[in-house]
């Protein structure tokens, strides 16, 4: 999509986050690797300014050892939307991190 070059950083951050389906996490190190960039902090910089968490779904991005990671609402709203997609937590991380692991990123 050609267009995609005049979305801000947090505007590209947000179109990636759209293609992680439900019952799956990725981390901010696969964002900032699928926008050819090591600003990991700066991903969740983004995350943590998301205007609209729930359609746009920052829930779904963890820590790259399946850790939680921050979430604008808490860490317990966090645990329940992924619990509610199927994403088992435990001790605050992501129980078997490698098989809801999400990198399929399309530009």
């Amino acid at each position: 999509m050609s267009d995609k070059k005049h979305l801000t950083f947090n505007q590209q951050c947000y179109e990636l986050l759209k293609q992680i389906p439900e019952g799956k996490v990725s981390t901010y190190k696969a964002l900032a690797n699928a926008l050819g960039t090591k600003a990991y902090q700066a991903v969740g910089n983004a995350m943590n300014k998301n205007p609209n968490p729930y359609v746009v779904p920052c829930h779904r991005v963890v820590q790259t050892n399946g850790e939680l990671g921050g979430f604008a609402y808490g860490p317990k709203e966090k645990i329940a939307l992924l619990k509610k997609e199927g994403v088992h937590i435990e001790d605050n991380k992501v129980v078997d991190f490698k098989i809801h692991f999400f990198d399929g990123f399309q530009p």
